[in-house]
């Protein structure tokens, strides 16, 4: 992992997002046929449920990820993506997501993917997801690969992350 590597709460529109989350796009859109860029359609950036994060190395974006409301108590991780694949951003932006969706009041995780993305797959196995029934939209989808995880005991009180500022987010 690079030595300097640090999260950012952001906004999914922030200028050193974009280029990360068109990055994801095209790879997802090459590989699967579909890009996924419909994630942040309902993104409330006034809502402490939504949950956005940046990982830089220095001051380059290397890394980011989601959370949005399922339910009160479910959030769903989206848009997870690494710039340099192998090198623990990947492991620090879902670590960093899971501790600012606790601290949101979650108490589980669940997100999807593909079933042919076996990376993926593995990436969240290997961090106690377990294959849960296809929720929401991925009801009935063959392709569709859905994971979940508790997060323990909500805390009683809930905040934002204790996290950086964006970088010149405007």
């Amino acid at each position: 992992m690079p030595q300097s590597l640090y999260l950012v709460a952001s906004h999914p529109d922030a200028p050193q997002a974009q280029p990360l989350i068109n990055a994801l796009s095209a790879d997802l859109g090459t590989r699967f046929g579909s890009d996924g860029r419909d994630s942040f359609g309902d993104w409330q950036a006034d809502d402490p449920k939504h949950v956005f994060l940046l990982a830089c190395n220095d001051d380059e974006a290397v890394g980011c990820g989601a959370v949005r409301p399922l339910s009160e108590s479910i959030g769903e991780v989206k848009r997870m993506y690494a710039k340099y694949p192998g090198q623990g951003i990947g492991r620090a932006v879902l670590a960093g997501l899971e501790a600012a969706a606790w601290r949101a009041g979650y108490a589980e995780l669940w997100l999807e993917t593909r079933i042919s993305n076996t990376e993926a797959c593995i990436f969240y196995e290997k961090r106690g997801y377990r294959r849960i029934p296809n929720y929401g939209r991925y009801i009935g989808r063959d392709d569709a690969a859905c994971f979940g995880r508790s997060l323990g005991p909500v805390p009683a009180v809930t905040s934002q992350p204790e996290l950086q500022t964006t970088l010149g987010n405007s």
